[in-house]
């Protein structure tokens, strides 16, 4: 096998492994990209391709995290990670893992972590990779390893719901969930909602704030009932799918161009959080991206004159 089949075979890992190291599609294929790079111009081939090419990625994405860490401090707004609609890369053996460390409030917990810690989280706990390969990836001894390995355990574990729904539990209380947003029925999206519910978005300060920081979940349904008539009204639709391994959406304009994303955590039976991307330097991987200025203008006037 070539190089080049060698590479485009373990593509979809490397992607997956950058991506929950950095958070970001456009970042982890950028590190996926060097690597190859790297790869074609090494002078001998290495005895295992795997675990050579996941050491390189997983370096060059510990580098781009700590630059990124600055400019994600200087943030406007909260910061989401990019949205995902599907991860190349399948395992049948983790796939409870994998499920768990691609959501939002994961990879959100994930960004408490050092850029080591996270590292080693990602390579040993989601990917399943045995210590003396961690250590080889990070340039630490297995002992520091096992050390990080533990104290990165302890603070996902800390920040982790007590009881998750299962995976049809979610998607049948997201189908309804949609079912009554679409409907704008106030009364079928609180039953559904958390009682302190509540919707929050990453526009990047260049996007509008669609929603952003409403709580409860009476002002939850409220505002989400009053958003959806103008949109669908002006030609929006809504398009239900899995964000980030979660029940999620995306919203697109009349001309099919992606507005926003949505994902949904879901606990205990309800919705706790909808976490919405507004930011269109994050939504380019996704589709032709909208003006979501215009669209909103467009929404507003609908509201305010109602046919």
């Amino acid at each position: 096998m070539s190089r080049a089949e060698e590479f485009q075979e373990l593509r979809p890992l490397l992607f997956s492994i950058a991506y929950r190291i950095l958070g970001s599609v456009s970042e982890a294929e950028d590190a996926v990209q060097e690597t190859w790079l790297r790869y074609e111009g090494a002078a001998a081939r290495p005895a295992s391709a795997k675990a050579y090419l996941s050491a390189v990625v997983t370096r060059i994405s510990i580098d781009v995290l700590r630059s990124a860490r600055v400019r994600r401090e200087q943030y406007v707004g909260l910061w989401f990670p990019e949205p995902l609609l599907a991860d190349p890369y399948e395992d049948p053996a983790r796939s409870a893992e994998l499920a768990d460390s691609l959501s939002m409030a994961a990879l959100l917990l994930l960004e408490r972590l050092s850029p080591l810690e996270r590292a080693v989280f990602v390579l040993r706990e989601v990917f399943g990779f045995g210590f003396p390969d961690v250590a080889s990836a990070v340039g630490r001894s297995e002992a520091a390893c096992r050390q990080l390995a533990v104290r990165a355990r302890r603070h996902m574990d800390a920040g982790r719901p007590r009881f998750e729904a299962d995976r049809r539990e979610r998607e049948e209380l997201a189908g309804r969930f949609f079912d009554a947003f679409t409907e704008g029925d106030v009364d079928g999206l609180r039953e559904l909602l958390a009682a302190d519910a509540q919707l929050v978005s990453d526009s990047g300060g260049k996007a509008p704030r669609w929603g952003e920081g409403v709580a409860g979940a009476a002002k939850v349904a409220r505002a989400l009932s009053t958003l959806v008539r103008p949109f669908l009204e002006i030609g929006g639709v809504v398009e239900p799918c899995e964000v980030n391994g979660q029940p999620g959406a995306v919203f697109r304009d009349r001309d099919g161009r992606v507005v926003n994303t949505w994902s949904l955590d879901i606990l205990d039976g309800r919705i706790q959080t909808i976490r919405t991307v507004l930011n269109p330097d994050k939504l380019g991987h996704v589709g032709p991206v909208a003006d979501a200025w215009a669209v909103v203008r467009e929404t507003a006037r609908v509201h305010r004159n109602p046919d």
